[in-house]
């Protein structure tokens, strides 16, 4: 009872909003982070999709079944996913999230991750190893937490899989890639990975984790790092593209 007034008042002086149109949210449902209309905008990624970056495909190339930019360059992962457009809301939820340290919004935002998993049947059962994308030591002392290992944690614990979080290390500190010109960021990121010495990854088959893919050089840079190990197959799954 003591606890439950406690909670009543903390409600009352700093009410719970949703983090995108800060409308006040219910608070006797405190399982809900997102209002109901911003998550009824939110923008999905509809098939058919690229078949290298997950991106949906215009019409001019559907007969290649990959994307334009994914035809100029060879990115090292199998195959990304993502299941939703990195525009409006998801925007600045993921703002909000990764530069706010809204933690809570990690089982949402994940939920919709797992929901794409299970309406698009990805191999998740073939896999044998969720991997968080890194940040550099000093990038994670200035957040003070990992939005990709956050995401992470959630989607391995639903389908019951090993997280391997401390075996893929991001040693070379890089500018952040949201003002660099596309071919930069490949540059940027070059050789910025490695895995942990002794790590066993010969024919492992991964999933990379992250919150957004946008020309696919970190996720490229990273799995190119675990294939050097051994790794077999590397998935990305992203949030948004």
């Amino acid at each position: 009872m003591l606890r439950r007034c406690f909670q009543d008042l903390i409600n009352t002086l700093y009410p719970k909003t949703c983090p995108s149109c800060k409308v006040k949210l219910n608070t006797q449902a405190i399982e809900i982070s997102i209002c109901s209309s911003c998550k009824a905008r939110i923008k999905k990624n509809i098939p058919p999709f690229c078949q290298s970056c997950g991106r949906h495909l215009e019409r001019e190339s559907l007969n290649k079944s990959i994307c334009s930019d994914c035809s100029r360059r060879k990115l090292s992962f199998d195959r990304a996913f993502s299941p939703c457009i990195y525009e409006g809301v998801i925007k600045e939820l993921v703002h909000e999230f990764k530069y706010k340290a809204k933690i809570d919004l990690a089982k949402p935002l994940s939920e919709m991750m797992i929901n794409f998993i299970n309406e698009y049947s990805l191999p998740i059962n073939y896999l044998d190893l969720i991997i968080p994308m890194p940040l550099h030591k000093t990038r994670l002392r200035e957040r003070e937490f990992n939005q990709a290992e956050a995401l992470s944690r959630q989607i391995a614990c639903f389908f019951k899989k090993d997280l391997a979080n401390d075996i893929l290390i991001r040693h070379r500190p890089t500018k952040t890639q949201t003002n660099l010109p596309i071919e930069t960021r490949f540059v940027n990121v070059e050789n910025s990975f490695s895995v942990r010495k002794e790590t066993h990854l010969e024919d492992k088959n991964l999933l990379l984790i992250d919150d957004v893919l946008t020309t696919g050089a970190t996720s490229s840079e990273a799995a190119k790092a675990l294939k050097k190990s051994g790794a077999n197959i590397v998935f990305v799954l992203t949030l948004a593209n």
